[in-house]
This record gives structure tokens, sequence and C-alpha cells, in this order.
């Protein structure tokens, strides 16, 4: 039986207000994006989620909904929206949208219904409650920014529950009237043409029936930036009765050809609330913070990451992201400014290689970095509320420099409601596009990989034990063997590596791995005793999907040999030297990292011999271990 599209894909996430601004009013909007969507085309990704756009009084950016069906008018028209959903479907991309239905707007009509009184039209679409006898809130739940997460409201003499914003009133989605509405909004989309959802905070869309209050979290090194840091949150999201109405979500989906579903499902004991939302006829598939909000990328973090889903009966399947629009760059958090390059060559053939979906965020193919916004500069309720201990939203955020010369970058004619880093412009998609061995095309020489090999798009994982320091795992889906080896220091390692025939490396040269050094090799067959005797790799075939066209600047001063597959195949992988490997440190932060970014330097231009190990030399067969 044939996967299902989204099954393995590579989804490329847009953030509007940053992307691309058509109209000169330092705003992303809908033009802008289809206006650069052959940039995202060339990447080699399936499919595009577009974080919300629609009519918004823009207190949370979009993530507090007025009307779920239409456009606000600074992303521009349904019109403009019809225009890019057919450029992308023209360019063989998947268009994805958010649907925020946990809450709405205190805008939206349905909440100015429901406030007017007690028995008034659609007063319990949303969750209102009395005060206490003293006149406090209901129960103990606190907000995710911050603060009680129930607003007194005079008009009807009671609490209104938000979990996120004051100005984001909770949807009481026990209430048959408001899933009937909800699937009404997600049906209009649908006969739109788009091709699935992301299913924002889901597990956050239903609290107790009986608003019990939530227990004390236990003693943590964590710091507690928030009063929503010091509770479990046994009772205010993650609840059973929600699955039915997933299930619903999913009848609709079925509804129209191969559509996907996404949730984002957040908090620290996610794993099972994943499971929950993907067991059969719920969701296609689920996102967690496992790297989002880590401070460190290391061996353990990824194996434990991966072990919650070893691919039993009746598992659904996960999706994986280092970077979105909720989370502070990650080559901002997991490594020095000196590093920077060799690491985020690393993370995207980690990336790359894991067993899931993956998601990108815009920027993350340049290697953007986090930047330090000034608290006046600051556009994000929860950063202000919150300094200087925030979440550091504003600081990944900021535009995307499509050039690297000019005050706008290439992304707007005016002011860009918040500013560039100060090395983005070398980092911009016209120099990169420009340098055969930068990050952008090595990006795409990975989605190529991804797209060209089933084992990394659906196969089975099984790590290998290549010391400290190192993550490495086989990727394996019928005959064919991948090894994706990163070493996750910044100190050198030399490595014993199984036999195999590299498809592309940074880093490495025989068995010694740099500083974060990475590769991908394909291994012998899993036919017992089989090797690969002559050092040649197989035809790895172009990637699907929308191609540059010719003369497109991503093919200026692209290697000959690559032609938009993988790297030349036939370097046989290590030397077959072992030596000692140095203890490992692990990654660390920057030592400038404060919570709303850190100081940058500018992408060092890498020669592409430097970055692609070719050389033929062989290693013995070492036995992985799982």
């Amino acid at each position: 039986m044939t996967d299902p599209w989204w099954k393995g894909a590579a989804v490329y996430q847009i953030y509007p207000r940053s992307f691309a601004d058509a109209n000169g009013d330092g705003v992303g909007d809908l033009r802008g994006i289809t206006a650069h969507l052959d940039h995202v085309a060339s990447l080699g990704v399936d499919a595009i989620w577009i974080s919300p756009f629609y009519t918004s009084p823009m207190r949370d950016f979009g993530y507090d909904v007025a009307d779920y069906c239409d456009v606000d008018p600074i992303f521009g028209t349904l019109d403009d929206f019809d225009a890019l959903v057919a450029r992308a479907h023209a360019l063989g991309l998947k268009v994805i949208t958010d649907q925020v239905w946990s809450h709405t707007s205190e805008q939206h009509p349905w909440f100015r219904q429901s406030r007017q009184r007690r028995d008034g039209d659609k007063h319990d679409w949303y969750v209102w409650a009395d005060a206490k006898a003293d006149g406090s809130p209901p129960n103990n739940w606190q907000s995710v920014f911050g603060g009680p997460a129930w607003t007194w409201d005079a008009r009807r003499q009671q609490y209104y529950l938000h979990t996120f914003l004051r100005e984001q009133p909770q949807l009481n989605l026990r209430h048959p009237a408001v899933q009937e509405a909800l699937l009404a909004v997600g049906r209009f989309w649908l006969e739109r043409g788009v091709d699935g959802f992301r299913l924002d905070a889901i597990n956050h869309a239903m609290g107790s029936a009986a608003l019990t209050d939530n227990p004390p979290a236990p003693p943590s090194n964590k710091p507690r930036t928030r009063s929503f840091d010091f509770q479990l949150k046994q009772h205010s999201q993650d609840q059973p009765d929600m699955l039915p109405f997933v299930e619903r979500i999913r009848a609709l989906t079925d509804e129209y050809p191969d559509r996907f579903t996404v949730a984002e499902i957040g908090g620290e004991e996610s794993d099972w609330v994943r499971k929950d939302y993907t067991a059969p006829r719920r969701l296609d598939t689920a996102y967690g913070f496992d790297f989002l909000y880590a401070e460190q990328l290391t061996p353990a973090l990824v194996r434990a990451a991966l072990a919650q889903w070893p691919g039993a009966a009746g598992e659904g399947w996960p999706s994986w992201a280092f970077e979105n629009h909720d989370a502070p760059r990650a080559v901002s958090r997991w490594a020095l400014p000196e590093h920077r390059d060799a690491f985020a060559r690393a993370k995207m053939v980690l990336l790359a290689g894991l067993r899931g979906n993956i998601f990108l965020y815009q920027g993350e193919e340049l290697g953007l970095t986090q930047v330090a916004v000034p608290f006046e500069l600051l556009q994000d309720p929860e950063a202000i509320a919150n300094w200087p201990l925030t979440l550091s939203r504003d600081g990944a955020r900021t535009p995307m420099p499509w050039q690297a010369e000019g005050p706008g970058h290439g992304f707007t004619a005016g002011t860009p409601w918040l500013p560039f880093g100060a090395d983005h412009g070398a980092l911009a998609v016209d120099a990169q596009e420009a340098d055969a061995g930068s990050l952008l095309h090595w990006t795409r020489r990975l989605l190529a990989l991804r797209r060209a090999h089933a084992a990394l798009r659906v196969g089975t994982i099984a790590f290998v034990d290549l010391g400290p320091g190192v993550v490495a795992f086989e990727r394996v889906a019928g005959d064919e063997r991948l090894l994706c080896v990163v070493n996750l220091t910044a100190e050198p390692r030399e490595l014993v590596l199984p036999d195999g025939v590299t498809l592309v490396a940074s880093g490495v040269s025989g068995a010694r791995f740099e500083g974060y050094g990475a590769l991908l090799a394909l291994r012998a067959p899993t036919k017992a005793g089989a090797q690969l005797r002559d050092g040649s790799a197989p035809h790895v075939p172009p990637a699907a999907g929308p191609r540059p066209a010719p003369g497109h600047a991503s093919d200026v001063g692209r290697d000959s040999s690559f032609s938009g597959a993988p790297a030349e195949a036939g370097a046989q992988v290590g030397d077959g030297s072992a030596s000692h490997a140095p203890a490992a440190t692990g990654p660390r932060r920057s030592s400038e990292w404060t919570g709303e970014g850190d100081k940058s330097s500018p992408l060092v231009a890498v020669d592409a011999p430097a970055d692609v190990d070719v050389a033929p030399t062989t290693t013995p067969l070492a036995a992985p271990r799982a």
C-alpha cells in the first residue's frame, strides 16, 4: 500500500507577518508569500503551514481570531488567499492552515453575544463560572502567559476562562453547537482547497467540567518565570472528554481526499497525550516541545524523544521541529557563535534523518539567529508582561532577509514591524543563493535525499552507539539502510563506522568528525552478509516535486555533480582506524544568551570541498547496538 503524501513529509512554516511584505506597510502579507513560493518550492519541502491570517485585533498576532472565515486586511483578501493556494498547488506544494479552535478573540461576534447576558444567544458558548463567595476566581488555574486564567466580566457578573491572554476567551467545546460551528469553519477552508490543518494548542481546548483546582508542581531546578509554572495542569488541559471532538475533526477531513491534520500538543508530560490524539480515527500526527525549548541538543535528548514513538501497532505518527514562531532560534540556543555555521549544518542533517514528519521554520534554511529585541521595540504581549524572563518569541519572529543590501533587506519597502538581526543581511537569501557552499544549498541537498530515500521518509529507526557526544542511528525500509551520524559537540571525534557509502557529509574526513561534523551514508542491504563491494552508490533520483527553472538563482555556483540530487555518491565511510574519543562536554548555550536573544555573527563562507567529503575510504563493519 502506498504511504500517504504526508507521512515523512517536510513541512515549511510561514509566519505571515514576517515572511514578505508586498504593499510596503512593514508587515508581511499573503501576496508577499505568493511572490516567494518559488523559494519554498526550491527547498524540496512537501507542504507549507501558514500561521493565522484571519481577521483579528492582533493582541496575539492572529491567534486571537475575530472571524474564522475571512482574511485580516493587513494580510489581504480571500482572493489573495485563493491565488496563494493556486500558486502553491502549481508548484507541487500542499497548503496547511492554522486553526485556532480552543479560543477566539474577545471581539469575535460569538463572544460579544455571549457576554451580554446569562440567558442570551450563545450564553454558553464560552466557559463562564460564578465567583467564589469572597469574589475570587472559580479555581486556581493560571494563564500560560502568567496570572490567573479568569477575568471578571461585569455585564454577566461572572468570570470567563482564558488559557492565554484575557483577550482570548475560552470556547466551550463541550457544547454541540460550538463543535458544529467549528466544523463548519473547517469545511469552509477545505472547500477553498486547503490540504489540511494544524490545530493550535488543541490539548488546551477543554478543562475539567468540574473546574477542579490544579495541584501544585513539585520542587524543580527549572526557573519559574510565570505563575503557570507553579502547577501541574492535571485539570486545566489534556482531558479525555476532548477526544470525541477530535474524532469528528478527523471524520470531516476524511470527506476530502488526501487531507492532513497535525496537532500542537504542549505540556511537560505530553507523550501520552500525543498518542491519544493520533490513535486510529483521530489526527494524523502531533508534535510537542521536546526540542523547541530544550537548552541543549544532546544524544540523550534525541534518543528519549524518538523512543516515545517505537512504531508499535496502532501507534500514531510523530512530527518534529527544532524551531518555530514560539521558540528561540536553535542556532542561538544550542551553539556558541564561533560554531554556528558547522552546527547549523549538523542540525539540518539530524532533522532530515529523523523518523516522522519534519517541520522547518522560515529562515531555518538560512541559519537565522535569535535577535535581541530591545524592550522598547517588543511586540509580543507575553514578552512585555514577563520581561526580561520571556519566551523569546519576538526574537524568532523577525523579518525574513531576502536581500543582503538595503534597509528592508527585500522584505519591505517600509519600516519592518520588528528589527532585523545585525547579522541577518549576511545570511540573506540572495547571498546564500550565490554561494554554492551555503546552508541554503546544503538544506536543499538534505531534503532531496529525504525525498529520494524511503528509509528516511518512512523507515524504522535503530540507534547505534558510537561514543559520547555522538548521536547515530540507522533508518531502514525494505532492503535500504541509511546511517545518520552527528557529532553534537564542538570537539572532534575519531569514530569507528560501519561499512557504507557517503551520500552527504560536513566536517568529516575519513574517521575524523570535526566539531559538529555529520554525515548520511548508505549502508549495505539488510540481507545477511551483504556488503557494498565496489564503493559505488546506486543512482539517487532527483527530488520529486517542484524544481527551480533553468537559470534559477539556486543553480548559480552549484556543484554540477549535484543537479538537485544528493551530493556525489560513492565516498566510503571512515578509514578503519579508531582512537580515543575525548570526553563529551556537550553543546552549550552562548555565554551572551539572554531571555530575548543573543548577539550574532555573520555567516562564515565555507568552500564546498570542505563541507562535502567524497574521498573514497573504507571502514570495517561495526556491529550497531540499538
